[in-house]
């Protein structure tokens, strides 16, 4: 414990961002740093718990007490050896994990949490800053071959630890870049592409070979994998969106929130209309937008409405309007449900909630409103308000509903695994075995949509299972 009266001294005091005038103007990242000083007073904050709840909170299980006492005593090398034990990528969690550990803080009871995101973030910054973080190549090679379907965080995170293990790895993944969701599901202004170019540049010199461009089921069959490798890992993510299933719906103009952001991260990655927008040009300037979901997606949507140059942003959800703040003595140190407020939705959007979708309306074959009603939940069953239809002017209707699960067709449908009854990948959290033999899944595709935090975990437990399935014994951590 670095300072035993810290959190009884010290203000919480997190990451700020730039003015919202300013930053809507590019798509780069915003949040400002806060200064070395600053972050050790941060750190000296933790309690240093007798039972740290943080530990359960953070799916990954990062020693946050450990690193916040190393941070304090600026031990700044110790501290990234530590975060990098149980997270291969602090990086991205530093910057888009929304911090479970946060709500599980001890000190959150009867105050606010320690700056723990802030803090992992700070830490790996300084590490790949200072050239700490290098190639890992293992020792000695195993002399077995594991093919890994799919580079977002549960890919990468069971490519990495199996590469570390000795196995030679490739990574299949469909999209021109690798990445998945991080790639182009994440605006730039909150993950900016080149945090993950050079972690694929260091597997790449830890003997992970990567071929983009290649969809498993379709560009080349899982047959051909598992005669070519000893092991083949599902990790291709949960990416069937949820549809909305009204008249009008079938309208110009309505369009999957994923497909919106991943042609805007292709053109700030420099590709030209023709390879960003292959299906057609989907953009929000001058338009009059509407989200659907009132999740992260539908926050990312709002943000990259605004920097397109939108007319107008409204976000709608179908849920009540979650309270300011949760009953701490009810919730923790459980994830709450509250009102939570993005850095988007400071840019500008208008919100609301408890409103039913009812039918869009065009002319023309084109978008030019949506009718919706507004609703009440009595005893956890919606029931619709008598004369409370009203319709919002509409130029471009965003989808970001959710997701159902991993898409059936290709790579599921030739695997021929076994699926839960919400369509996932039947596998456990012990040996992430499929249904079919030297097949195993995790991620997204295994438990469905679900937090970058626990891909990683998954990924790195899974890369532990084919370890010890391959050789009979594992050293990797779980």
């Amino acid at each position: 414990m670095g300072k035993e009266t810290g959190f009884l001294e010290i203000d919480r005091e997190d990451r700020t961002y730039a003015d919202p005038k300013e930053r809507i103007s590019h798509y780069r990242e915003f949040a400002l740093p806060i200064p070395d000083d600053k972050l050790r007073n941060q750190a000296a904050r933790c309690m240093n718990c007798g039972i740290p709840y943080c530990h359960n909170g953070c799916p990954v299980n990062n020693m946050i007490p450990d690193w916040n006492h190393l941070v304090y005593e600026a031990d700044w090398k110790d501290a990234l050896d530590n975060l990098l034990s149980t997270n291969n990528f602090p990086e991205f969690t530093g910057r888009v994990c929304p911090a479970p550990c946060e709500a599980a803080c001890t000190l959150n009871i009867i105050d606010k949490p320690v700056t723990i995101k802030s803090i992992e973030g700070a830490i790996a910054d300084k590490g790949w800053k200072e050239g700490w973080i290098e190639p890992q190549p293992p020792e000695k090679k195993s002399g077995k071959s594991v093919a890994v379907i799919g580079s977002g965080p549960a890919g990468l995170a069971c490519a990495q630890q199996l590469a570390r293990a000795g196995h030679s790895v490739t990574v299949f993944e469909k999209s021109d870049r690798v990445g998945g969701l991080l790639r182009y599901g994440i605006p730039d202004f909150k993950l900016e592409k080149h945090l993950i170019n050079r972690r694929a540049v260091q597997m790449e010199a830890e003997g992970v070979a990567f071929r983009t461009s290649t969809e498993v089921g379709v560009d080349v069959s899982i047959k051909s994998l598992k005669e070519n490798f000893d092991a083949v890992v599902m990790a291709g993510g949960a990416e069937q969106p949820r549809g909305l299933n009204i008249p009008g719906a079938e309208l110009s103009g309505v369009r999957m929130a994923m497909e919106f952001l991943t042609q805007q991260n292709k053109r700030n990655a420099g590709d030209d209309e023709q390879r960003a927008a292959p299906r057609g040009t989907l953009i929000a300037t001058g338009k009059d937008v509407i989200v659907i979901g009132g999740g992260d997606t539908g926050s990312d949507c709002v943000g990259t409405a605004n920097r397109q140059g939108a007319k107008s942003v409204t976000q709608i959800e179908i849920m009540p309007k979650p309270p300011q703040r949760e009953d701490k003595k009810l919730t923790w140190p459980n994830w709450p449900m509250k009102l939570r407020t993005s850095s988007s939705h400071e840019e500008g959007a208008v919100r609301d909630w408890a409103v039913l979708t009812k039918d869009v309306v065009g002319e023309d074959g084109k978008v030019t409103g949506l009718r919706c009603v507004r609703v009440e939940w009595v005893d956890g069953q919606m029931q619709e308000i008598a004369g409370s239809e009203f319709v919002l002017p509409a130029d471009l209707i965003l989808l970001a509903m959710g997701f159902t699960g991993p898409r059936k067709a290709g790579l599921i449908e030739q695997a021929g695994v076994d699926l839960t009854d919400r369509g996932n990948i039947d596998a456990d959290t012990e040996s992430y075995r499929t249904s079919q033999e030297a097949i195993f899944a995790c991620g997204d595709m295994r438990r469905g949509q679900s937090l970058i935090v626990w891909a990683i975990r998954e990924g790195r437990q899974c890369a532990r299972a084919v370890d010890e399935a391959l050789m009979g014994a594992s050293q990797l951590p779980r």
